[in-house]
């Protein structure tokens, strides 16, 4: 990382994730492809949000740590670089704690009772106690994770635009009050990327059909000779369809606009089977999942690594978070 930046003048950005188990297709193409570009364009804070992992997770603590050095290999995997962006623990950061408890002082609680996805997650997720104080005030915490590194903007989708609203509120309503420290971070919204599971399903460990950054090639092999495609299809002779189909959304996202019309083309007038579809995949994701296998590879040849990287994080994003908080602490007379 660059030292000597201008705080007033650089473009920053700043992200998290929970650590809630490995890492699949649709975290690589709907996150952690943005943040690798992020990082060369612009100084990144990227963390692991293992204090939000205990909102819903508090009884299950038991794989916290192993989730968090396994999602920090998938980062440097997938090719984030520790010396292009800033890779840090949120726990091991304090300011993190701190902003968001004085943030909390000003923060209405009807701001967070109104919250669509408190009341949404409240309604939907049966079997966990989400009724705890952390749960509701989570945004604020979030809003403290943001504007702690001051950002321009922050990457999300569509689904986290209520959370950013409410952070430039928090940040507005707090300006108002103190003078004006906190920029109002814009969204940076991140296309959606489908990347339905081996079943048709949601992709998720917990339904066991995903195809996982770690999954070593031969498994990813065995997965997609197996996955579901255009279920209408029975045999090779039959047109398929491949708006409907489990396994097209993956050529849109790995394969050439020519072979996407060649598949089409083949699909729709049954002269392309699945089998032969499976194929083109498979070559496509031994090539992009080379270079995240070597990575990984080199990483864990290395005791000690993702500690090294973990407290070298640390140290930056505390370095900036502590100058925050002076200003922070200064404008409310602490």
């Amino acid at each position: 990382m660059t030292h000597g930046r201008n705080m007033e003048t650089e473009l920053r950005t700043a992200s998290g994730m929970r650590p809630t188990g490995a890492l699949h297709l649709g975290h690589y193409f709907g996150v952690l492809k943005n943040w690798v570009e992020l990082q060369e364009k612009e100084r990144a804070f990227f963390f692991v949000a293992d204090w939000h992992a205990l909102t819903s997770e508090f009884e299950h603590t038991e794989p916290l740590r192993h989730n968090i050095k396994e999602m920090v290999v998938d980062w440097v995997a997938a090719g984030l670089d520790p010396e292009k962006c800033t890779l840090f623990r949120q726990s091991l950061v304090k300011e993190h704690a701190e902003l968001s408890l004085l943030l909390s002082m000003v923060t209405p609680v009807s701001w967070l009772e109104r919250n669509p996805t408190y009341k949404e997650q409240q309604q939907q997720i049966v079997g966990k106690d989400l009724g705890n104080a952390g749960f509701l005030c989570y945004p604020v915490l979030m809003a403290a994770d943001i504007l702690l590194y001051k950002p321009h903007g922050v990457p999300v989708g569509e689904d986290q635009l209520p959370h950013m609203e409410l952070t430039r509120e928090i940040a507005r309503r707090f300006n108002n009050l103190y003078g004006s420290i906190f920029p109002e971070p814009r969204a940076m919204l991140t296309k959606a990327a489908k990347c339905p599971g081996l079943d048709g399903r949601k992709m998720s460990k917990s339904y066991g059909n995903g195809i996982f950054l770690s999954d070593p090639m031969d498994d990813v092999r065995k997965k997609i000779r197996e996955m579901f495609t255009d279920t209408a299809r029975m045999r090779r002779s039959d047109p398929g369809n491949p708006d409907v189909c489990n396994l097209y959304p993956y050529h849109e996202l790995l394969s050439t606009e020519e072979e996407r019309a060649e598949i089409r083309q083949g699909c729709v007038t049954a002269t392309m089977g699945c089998v032969d579809c499976k194929k083109v995949l498979i070559g496509h994701l031994e090539e992009f999942l080379a270079p995240l296998h070597e990575r990984r590879g080199a990483l864990e040849a290395r005791p000690g690594a993702v500690d090294e990287i973990m407290d070298a994080g640390c140290r930056k994003a505390r370095a900036f978070a502590s100058q925050t908080m002076e200003e922070v602490r200064g404008k409310m007379g602490l």
